[in-house]
């Protein structure tokens, strides 16, 4: 008989190592032999270690924040990054989840930056130089050149300056090196400007599609054609970000955009808890991301300027999903066990229900508005009475549900400021250390007949269509979420939410109390 071994089986993590003799078998092998056989016929085993599974993400899960915890609802089950939206489709390593997040409610905050700067020693592809640094000649792992990104959560954007712009435009301060480039070929000008990722998630509420509106080619403003354009507009995305800031050679197949937007549109993302108010779905309450992802809503609904397709008027009782809490008295016999009859947490929840009703109905002053103030459709009002549901109008959501693209000041520069109300706000805000730029050859859209010239660390839309009365204005973004991914703005100028209130308090001229605030603040974290 020829020598045979059979060794080193693993059955269910138990190894069994079965031999052969060259005269005989003993007797006491052979039933063990029998048993092993008849467990590679049951399971199938080949004699290979199975392949390991793709890591999963379960439904809902929640992730901490400093106050409470966020969660994402997939309405394809659990995430398995094994798709399309994981995957490096480029040449420096980057996935659309190294900006996006799923701790992060699929965005990013300059935490988790700092973080994964920490654990690898500046290597990960999410500081790639192309736009992860503060030029694009960073040095790999030099925190210095990468501080907008650490410290703030920008990612760097190198826009062309319109053929046809109606302006000039100069760089006055260039802390990089890199503000204003010209093409030594072209003689085309490229400028830097620095914007936080948007989230991945609750895109199915998007009336434009980036901070300047420039990956939305097909409209969003129209209920009938909204859904097919909407994909048509996240498809665009996702090609321009491969072949952008994953550097891919080519785009990604139509497979892998259609896997990329399907799964983005699945996701819906919020604050599902709070350190004091508990989960804030309890008590009737329509907190998180389950609730969110049952939210109406169509392109125009509830405009404040009044181009609701249903002729429905504004109501600036945009959200009330905290609306059950807002008479909640504490307890007398409460145990003060942090059950449900806990004081505490009723005083949360009534906190959190009175800085909503300050969202939605506090007076606060629009004025030198680029988009309102200066808009036909208002007669350019000099000023006006408005709420912060005037500019967050989509019900339960936050953003304005028709494109209106606004420059509310967070793009200005603090050192040129001369509007004294808005100079006032930008001193609440930890402002970057950004190029600032000076503007030339466009009128005073508050005083018509004027030229000016201006300073703006970002034009905002005005880069992508050239027209004057487009600069510094951007879009404002889907507040749910926002306890998940801070700094707030566009260019992360306030580095948590009671910054954010403390400029808008001075910048809008509300007045607020401290106990005002700290209600609002609630209320935002909240979402």
């Amino acid at each position: 008989m020829k020598k045979s071994h059979i060794e080193n089986f693993r059955v269910n993590k138990h190894i069994v190592r079965l031999r052969t003799c060259r005269n005989q078998l003993h007797s006491a092998s052979i039933p063990l032999i029998l048993f092993a056989m008849g467990l590679i016929a049951a399971t199938g085993w080949t004699g290979k270690a199975p392949a390991p599974k793709p890591n999963v993400i379960r439904n809902l899960q929640p992730f901490p924040n400093a106050s409470g915890q966020a969660a994402t609802y997939s309405v394809n089950g659990d995430i398995d990054e094994s798709g399309a939206f994981f995957q490096s489709l480029g040449a420096n390593g980057r996935s659309c989840a190294t900006c996006h997040v799923a701790s992060d409610g699929f965005g990013l905050s300059a935490q988790t930056a700092q973080s994964v700067f920490a654990s690898t020693n500046g290597t990960d592809p999410l500081f790639s130089p192309v736009d992860g640094g503060n030029c694009s000649d960073a040095k790999q792992g030099d925190p210095a050149d990468h501080s907008l990104l650490l410290n703030h959560g920008l990612i760097r954007i190198a826009l062309p300056v319109p053929a046809n712009a109606q302006f000039t435009i100069k760089a006055v301060s260039d802390p990089y090196g890199c503000a204003l480039v010209t093409d030594p070929v072209t003689q085309q000008q490229t400028i830097s400007v620095y914007r936080r990722p948007l989230p991945a998630a609750n895109l199915g509420f998007l009336s434009a599609v980036m901070f300047d509106g420039r990956e939305t080619v097909a409209p969003l403003n129209n209920p009938q054609t909204f859904a097919a354009n909407l994909i048509t507009d996240l498809s665009q995305q996702a090609i321009d970000a491969t072949t952008g800031h994953a550097q891919a050679s080519a785009p990604p197949t139509s497979a892998q955009v259609s896997d990329i937007v399907n799964f983005e549109l699945g996701l819906y993302s919020a604050q599902v808890s709070d350190n004091q108010a508990h989960n804030l779905d309890a008590h009737r309450a329509g907190g998180g991301p389950l609730n969110l992802s049952k939210q109406n809503y169509y392109p125009g609904i509830n405009d404040s300027l009044g181009a609701d397709p249903k002729g429905a008027a504004f109501n600036s009782l945009a959200f009330n999903i905290f609306d059950s809490w807002l008479n909640l008295k504490p307890d007398p016999g409460a145990s003060g066990t942090n059950g449900s009859d806990d004081n505490g947490v009723a005083e949360a929840r009534a906190k959190i229900a009175a800085g909503e009703q300050i969202f939605n109905t506090f007076p606060l002053t629009i004025g030198n508005v680029r988009g309102l103030n200066d808009n036909a459709a208002l007669n350019r009002p000099t000023s006006f009475t408005g709420t912060c549901a005037t500019c967050h109008d989509s019900p339960n959501v936050g953003n304005h549900s028709l494109p209106l693209a606004l420059d509310i000041g967070t793009g200005h520069s603090p050192a040129y400021e001369t509007d004294p109300t808005l100079a006032a706000g930008l001193t609440q805000l930890s402002f970057p250390n950004v190029p600032v730029y000076e503007i030339t050859g466009c009128p005073n859209p508050f005083n018509a007949g004027q030229i000016e010239s201006f300073f703006t660390t970002d034009p905002g839309r005005a880069l992508i269509t050239g027209q004057c009365g487009d600069f510094n204005r951007t879009k404002g973004p889907i507040l749910r979420g926002l306890a998940a991914r801070a700094p707030y703005f566009h260019n992360g100028s306030a580095a948590n939410l009671t910054e954010l209130v403390n400029f808008y308090n001075l910048r809008m001229q509300m007045n607020l109390t401290g106990e005002q605030k700290s209600d609002l603040i609630a209320f935002l974290n909240s979402l």
